[in-house]
C-alpha cells in the first residue's frame, strides 16, 4: 500500500513537533545570547562613559585628570550596573583625601544607567609617577 496511513501521519506529526521544538530552542538560545550581548555592550558603553567622566575630574594640585594621573586602579561594572571604583591618592595626607573620592562618587552616580556607586580608597600599591599615562608625563614635562 502506498501513501500515508494514519500511523505514518502520526509519526510525521511527531517528527514535525520535534523539529518545531528544536527550532524554538534555537530561537531561545539566540534570544538569550542576544540579551547577554546587549548587557555586555551596555556594560562596555557604561565603562567608557565612566572613564570619560573620570577624565574630567582633576587633582587640584596637578593639572592632569585623575585617570591619566594613575589614581584609578579599577573600574568594575556589575551585571546590575552597580559600579565599584578602586582608587588612590598621590599621598595618604593629600589635602583632597576627603573631597576627591566624594567627587568621583557623585559624578559617576549622576551617569544615566548607574544603579549605585562604591568608591574604595586604597594605598596599596602606593602611587608613584610611573602610574601616569605617557600623555600625563609629557604634560608635566617628565618625559
Amino acid at each position: 500500500m502506498f501513501g500515508w496511513g494514519k500511523k505514518d501521519q502520526k509519526a510525521q506529526g511527531k517528527a514535525e513537533e520535534k523539529v518545531e521544538e528544536k527550532v524554538e530552542e534555537k530561537v531561545e538560545e539566540k534570544t538569550n545570547g542576544m540579551a547577554d550581548e546587549r548587557i555586555v555592550t551596555n556594560k562596555m558603553e557604561l565603562e567608557k562613559r565612566i572613564i570619560e567622566t573620570l577624565k574630567q575630574i582633576f587633582d587640584p594640585e596637578i593639572p592632569v585628570n585623575i585617570f591619566d594621573l594613575g589614581l584609578i586602579y579599577e573600574v568594575n561594572v556589575a551585571a546590575d550596573f552597580s559600579v565599584q571604583i578602586v582608587m588612590t591618592l598621590t599621598a595618604p595626607n593629600c589635602p583632597v583625601a576627603d573631597s576627591l573620592p566624594n567627587e568621583v562618587n557623585e559624578k559617576i552616580k549622576a551617569l544615566e544607567g548607574v544603579k549605585e556607586v562604591h568608591v574604595e580608597l586604597t594605598f596599596e600599591p602606593s602611587w608613584d609617577k610611573d602610574m601616569m599615562s605617557e600623555e600625563a608625563q609629557l604634560d608635566l614635562g617628565l618625559l
